[in-house]
């Protein structure tokens, strides 16, 4: 496997707002998890008239934290990311108080069809023995006051232009938001500078992804803001990484089908190895993304009554 040069944050300073750079300034909430890192990055761009990237979950100390930072500036808009719960939540107390429009791609989309918003169900469709998360829950209520699409000015005040891109595959609603003046890029979950990202089915999709990843590198910024993680200087390098690797994941996926593994529970064990059994089920749904985009490839087909199993997958 190809191995991603992640960045480290040794102190995420929770509570402080912090200069990262002439014009953007951080608050780090203090929600660290397996999927959050150290915690929620919320970005503040600008001087006097602002703008607040991911306000981030709702939890009192980083809303009484980003009270204070932002006191004695005027919030001219919230952009979200996507809506997952370590993201979105915080926007709606901070539009009701400053008075500023939330912006977005749109609201999470909602697949019928899996049993639960928070925890759709295994990757093998086989009841979980154990209640895992396997990524932040969705924040379902999220539906921004003003939408916008690849390309489009999401925000702008004295000295800053802000421009989505459109970066599906985490979500299908994700962006990321391209800061003009420093050629800078917020990936919000799209890039993280400490892990790789889950890609969740139905809403998750990995065709997208690595197609996002492809955007996201013809950009050439001169540096990535990650809503968790330390900054990526390194930008070109790292995009290349994160790319050989989902190559060299796919590779390895198939290869185990071909080779007669052909459930993904077997799948994750057989690749995951050192892996936390903890973070197996979020493997898992990264693994069947690979898979749905191997069958779209022709190369792999979902076999529904297997002998002996529910739920398996051939080689084609």
């Amino acid at each position: 496997m190809s191995q991603i040069p992640f960045v480290t944050l040794p102190d995420p300073r929770y509570g402080e707002v912090v200069q990262v750079s002439p014009l953007i300034r951080r608050v780090i909430a203090e929600n660290p998890s397996k999927f959050t890192y150290h915690g929620t990055g919320t970005y503040i761009v600008g001087h006097g008239d602002v703008v607040v990237i991911d306000p981030g979950p709702l939890l009192d100390s980083h809303r009484e934290a980003l009270a204070a930072a932002l006191r004695g500036e005027r919030v001219v808009a919230i952009l979200v990311s996507h809506c997952h719960s370590d993201h979105s939540p915080l926007a709606g107390w901070l539009r009701d108080t400053t008075g500023a429009p939330t912006v977005a791609f749109g609201p999470h989309l909602v697949d019928p069809d899996w049993v639960d918003d928070d925890d759709p169900p295994e990757p093998d469709h086989q009841e979980s023995q154990t209640a895992v998360k396997v990524e932040e829950s969705l924040d379902i209520a999220f539906d921004p006051d003003v939408r916008v699409v690849d390309g489009d000015v999401a925000a702008s005040g004295p000295g800053f232009t802000l421009r989505a891109v459109h970066t599906p595959g985490h979500t299908s609603n994700h962006l990321c938001f391209w800061l003009d003046e420093e050629r800078a890029l917020f990936t919000g979950d799209h890039i993280m500078g400490w892990s790789t990202t889950v890609i969740t089915p139905p809403d998750g999709d990995m065709r997208a992804y690595f197609a996002s990843l492809e955007k996201v590198r013809a950009l050439s910024a001169d540096v990535l803001w990650p809503t968790h993680g330390a900054p990526v200087l390194e930008v070109q390098p790292f995009i290349e990484a994160f790319v050989c690797h989902r190559r060299d994941r796919e590779a390895q996926v198939l290869a185990a089908v071909r080779g007669g593994t052909v459930m993904i529970p077997d799948i994750v064990r057989q690749l995951y190895i050192g892996v936390d059994d903890k973070l197996y089920q979020a493997a898992g749904r990264s693994v069947m993304s690979h898979l749905l985009k191997l069958a779209d490839d022709g190369l792999v087909h979902f076999v529904g009554d297997h002998p002996g199993v529910k739920v398996a997958w051939l080689a084609i």
